[in-house]
């Protein structure tokens, strides 16, 4: 492409890679360095492989447009930039457009933000049907409760009835199963409980867990990156810690107890949550290094469950995303082997008090 024509890409507002046919960068205007958050130096010259941490959907984009030599629009992108400040995702759509120079050929690639209607209509209907299956497993919880005490206080009465000791053995593990089955049926009914808000800072929080996971899991490597400027936030504070705690537990797990786990927190401001524009929230992120969640299961995660790990129970993430609905906030999961991260935004009640609040952030 000529001078002239690189020249009229850099005026545009919207962000526009070109690619040469080994999909290499050769230049990039100053709408995509704000987009991406890295400068053109950075990448020019450079593959995409080596720029995004999961690029294989664009891929696929540029393969489709260069079979059949038209332009091909790719919606719903997801975008994580190698480098980038906390493994920043974009949602994004893509139009690739195939071109042909006098010197040199390749693609032309657009990229859009998502609008943010799209983004609230699918996190709305996320919710709805997050909604759906919990009031579900919830009649259901309640339908098995009351058979199993039935089935736990006749195998009482058969014990004291066996007159051989040895068998005591069987009646003992119809119990065990029996308490361990109810168990589970309260730890479905319990996110119903209403939150009892107080003032607390979320760093209490995230200090708490930290101290649990490590204690029961020594071979993690927690970082903190916390925002030491935060304001207060009012929340319930055993369903906050029990919502991260079990985020966090989640991955040291599926890290079967070693491995890198982050908690990062930061100011979002003009978070539109559920059609609700919030002047200031609060961002938690939760990032571990692991083997990442199976594709299969990515968009049932929160489902009850629904549990990438063998033996689990899948109701770990349901509960954290239940505590964190309760308190008008939302969860945000992108995952890809060695970089998973869940994000917690929760909105603040108070946010035009606390704005003049000065900026610091603390690293460990």
């Amino acid at each position: 492409m000529n001078p002239a024509a690189l020249q009229g890409l850099d005026v545009l507002s919207t962000a526009v890679m070109l690619l040469d046919r080994s999909r290499s960068v050769q230049h990039i205007n100053p709408a995509a360095e704000n987009l991406f958050q890295v400068s053109k130096n950075t990448m020019l010259g450079h593959a995409l492989d080596t720029i995004f941490v999961d690029w294989a959907p664009l891929a696929a984009a540029i393969d489709f447009a260069d079979r059949n030599n038209s332009s091909y629009t790719q919606h719903d992108l997801s975008f994580v930039v190698n480098g980038a400040s906390g493994g920043h995702k974009l949602q994004l759509s893509s139009t690739v457009t195939p071109f042909e120079g006098e010197t040199t050929s390749g693609f032309l690639v657009e990229f859009n933000p998502l609008q943010q209607p799209l983004r609230i209509a699918r996190e709305e209907r996320l919710l709805d049907q997050s909604q759906a299956n919990r009031e579900l497993i919830r009649n259901l919880a309640h339908e098995i409760k009351n058979p199993l005490g039935a089935l736990r206080g006749a195998a009482q009465l058969l014990e004291r009835e066996l007159e051989r000791p040895e068998l005591h053995e069987y009646t003992q593990v119809i119990m065990n199963e029996a308490d361990r089955l109810q168990s589970l049926m309260d730890r479905l009914l319990t996110p119903h409980r209403l939150p009892q808000p107080t003032a607390l800072n979320i760093h209490e929080v995230t200090e708490r867990v930290r101290s649990l996971i490590l204690a029961e899991y020594p071979g993690i490597d927690l970082q903190r990156d916390y925002d030491a400027s935060l304001p207060t936030l009012v929340a319930d504070r055993e369903q906050l810690i029990q919502a991260v705690l079990n985020i966090a537990r989640n991955a040291a797990q599926a890290m079967q107890g070693r491995g890198m786990l982050s908690m990062r927190t930061r100011a979002a401001r003009r978070v539109t949550l559920a059609k609700k524009l919030h002047p200031l929230a609060i961002s938690l992120q939760i990032v571990d290094n692991g083997p990442g969640i199976p594709e299969q299961i990515r968009d049932r995660v929160f489902f009850p469950l629904v549990s990438g790990r063998e033996g689990g129970t899948g109701l770990g993430l349901t509960l954290a995303q239940t505590f964190v609905n309760q308190h008008q906030g939302v969860i945000e999961v992108e995952s890809q082997p060695g970089h998973t991260v869940f994000t917690l935004l929760l909105p603040l009640r108070d946010a035009a008090s606390s704005a003049a609040v000065p900026a610091g952030t603390t690293r460990h």
